[in-house]
């Protein structure tokens, strides 16, 4: 008989991203769209951002992350995985909503661009005023 294959899934969304998270039981490999996390995310203090979830539950090294992230750009898509896989965490073990829940990891953070008003350049700033 086949080992059946134990997997943890999280939906993050940030801005106009959206990250499918899947925990798989392994070393703490991160794999994000097929490319390896350091490789996707240059940056040191996104990765922190994005590892943030681990690290407070202490599950670094006790799983393999999984994403598929589309749309945004790459702070949007960071924060999408970051939610996603505190959602994942959460299926993992429901007693991790005590850590993860005062640390604000499980709020979706709602803030987006501003739409574009008709007479102004951008959402709130208006054509340079001219007295004559």
């Amino acid at each position: 008989m086949a080992k059946k294959l134990v997997q943890y899934h999280g939906t993050g969304r940030r801005k106009s991203s959206v990250a499918r998270v899947y925990l798989r039981p392994g070393k703490g490999k991160i794999t994000i769209n097929d490319r390896t996390f350091e490789e996707y995310i240059p940056s040191a203090a996104i990765r922190l951002d994005v590892l943030q979830p681990l690290e407070m539950t202490e599950t670094v090294n006790n799983y393999d992350v999984l994403v598929n992230v589309h749309g945004g750009g790459l702070t949007g898509q960071a924060g999408a995985i970051r939610l996603g896989i505190a959602r994942a965490l959460l299926e993992v073990s429901p007693d991790f909503r005590g850590t993860l829940k005062p640390a604000g990891l499980l709020t979706r953070d709602s803030r987006a661009k501003e739409r574009k008003k008709y007479g102004l350049k951008k959402a709130r700033r208006a054509p340079q005023f001219s007295k004559r």
